[in-house]
């Protein structure tokens, strides 16, 4: 075993030394079998320098144990951003996890009737709440709030035109777009006005014969302030139902509540634009809703049916796991005087500064032990932002575990933030002003961020 090799095994040989029997036992022979034929082939390419037989089980089982280590893991969001968009968005109550396991685990009626033993529809087990919550007559849900909006548009404007405000053309993350998502619904984009100022009389002077509806996009991720003027909800579904036309608003951010009752700016809710003379309102899941990702289209049973019957619902539809955790979700809004303290979200949007500040005099002994040695540890006052787009102007204060290496050095600063995020759980900061930061206003577990230090891989440590 510990001589190098005088050729290239073969891989009956591999497999039924001892320790490829292990590894057949632990890993799967199929797997195992590719690996070995992989790594042969590498190693005839190089037949001047074989390793032993040794060290190639030992990169055997380690290319084994990588692939079968699963990529996507918690990690701590200490990032200043609340709802990340790269991190995951809202993180889920414990009763829709609950729900998750007990639906995920077992068969379920999610699309039988138990009534009268028949087909059903899936929408059936959240379609009333929905409708409860924001004055809706009717509602469905697909897998994101770009694919509800593509669905209403391909349902109800497909082949003809609808004008919208060249201010509301926005960019909704990952590169897409609202006059792409447009396009690729079937319809034309008719754009009006300008970026800063739209009129009702330029939605009046775009519509034609085959103008499909009107389409009011909230402007979510960003604000333009200034010499402005938009055309108000209201105002809009007046003149699309003088032409007999419907109104279809999309929020986007998807929020359910007046956050000012909660110290936080106000946003849209569904109910008001449903109020407003909204026909078809479409919002996202995961954003200050704080669910599942997903996007919900609530509206006149009419154009809901409609949609519902529209061939690519099926290709756009969510599963059982999102449709239990949503619904444990919206059942959290039936309390709203509780709310902030039961769902994720907003127990981090509204979280007072002074649990924060005792959270991170918790944390900063422990961390010194840690870090003495190379950094600078201190609570610093810091801002954070709500994310995903949602009242992108706003930022909520917050208190931050800080970082200074004492060598001013950058390379250390990028390195201590490395090996963060190597540690079991990752922790995610950011770097700013010369200084590695993890706001906390989003750190629920303070025992299992300290449990891990030890672990951490110091720049210059011989682990």
């Amino acid at each position: 075993m510990a001589d190098s090799l005088t050729h290239p095994p073969s891989v009956d040989r591999v497999l039924t030394s001892e320790a490829g029997r292990e590894l057949v036992e632990q890993f799967g022979r199929n797997s195992v079998t590719l690996s070995i034929r992989e790594q042969l082939d590498t190693l005839r390419k190089n037949l001047n320098n074989l390793p032993t037989m040794e060290t190639l089980l030992s990169h055997l089982k380690a290319t084994l144990e990588q692939q079968a280590r699963f990529s996507l893991k918690p990690v701590f969001n200490l990032s200043g951003t609340i709802l990340h968009t790269n991190l995951g968005r809202a993180i889920l109550p414990e009763s829709a996890l609950a729900r998750i396991v007990d639906i995920g685990g077992s068969a379920s009626n999610l699309e039988y009737d138990l009534d009268d033993g028949r087909r059903g529809d899936r929408d059936s087990h959240i379609e009333s709440l929905i409708c409860h919550l924001t004055g809706a007559e009717a509602a469905t849900v697909v897998n994101n709030n770009a694919a509800a909006v593509l669905l209403v548009l391909n349902t109800l404007a497909l082949g003809k035109e609808v004008p919208v405000s060249r201010g509301e053309l926005v960019e909704i993350g990952g590169s897409f777009r609202i006059p792409e998502i447009m396009s690729r619904s079937g319809c034309s984009l008719v754009e009006i006005g300008a970026t800063n100022r739209t009129h009702l009389k330029d939605y009046r002077h775009a519509i034609g014969p085959i103008t499909a509806l009107l389409l009011k996009v909230h402007t979510s991720n960003y604000e333009i302030r200034g010499f402005t003027n938009e055309v108000s909800e209201i105002e809009i579904a007046r003149l699309a139902h003088e032409h007999n036309l419907p109104f279809v608003t999309d929020l986007g951010s998807g929020s359910l509540l007046d956050l000012s009752k909660y110290g936080l700016p106000k946003e849209p809710t569904v109910s008001n634009a449903i109020e407003n003379g909204a026909d078809v309102v479409t919002f996202s899941g995961d954003k200050l809703l704080g669910g599942p990702q997903s996007g919900l289209i609530a509206g006149k049973k009419t154009f809901i049916d409609l949609i519902k019957d529209n061939p690519m619902k099926r290709a756009l539809r969510v599963d059982k796991m999102t449709i239990a955790a949503l619904f444990e979700v919206l059942r959290l809004y039936q309390d709203p005087d509780h709310i902030h303290e039961t769902l994720p979200t907003l127990r981090h949007l509204t979280r007072p500064v002074e649990d924060i500040k005792r959270q991170a005099e918790a944390l900063l002994d422990p961390t010194v032990v840690i870090l003495d040695s190379i950094a600078d540890i201190g609570i610093e006052d810091t801002e954070s932002q709500i994310g995903s787009g949602s009242l992108p102007l706003e930022r909520i204060q917050s208190k931050s575990l800080s970082i200074r290496p004492k060598s001013n050095s950058d390379a250390l600063l990028r390195e201590l933030s490395d090996a963060f995020r190597q540690l079991p759980i990752p922790v995610v900061g950011r770097i700013h002003d010369g200084a590695l930061l993890f706001d906390l206003r989003t750190l629920d577990d303070t025992a299992g961020f300290l449990a891990q230090l030890e672990q951490l891989n110091l720049p210059g440590s011989t682990s």
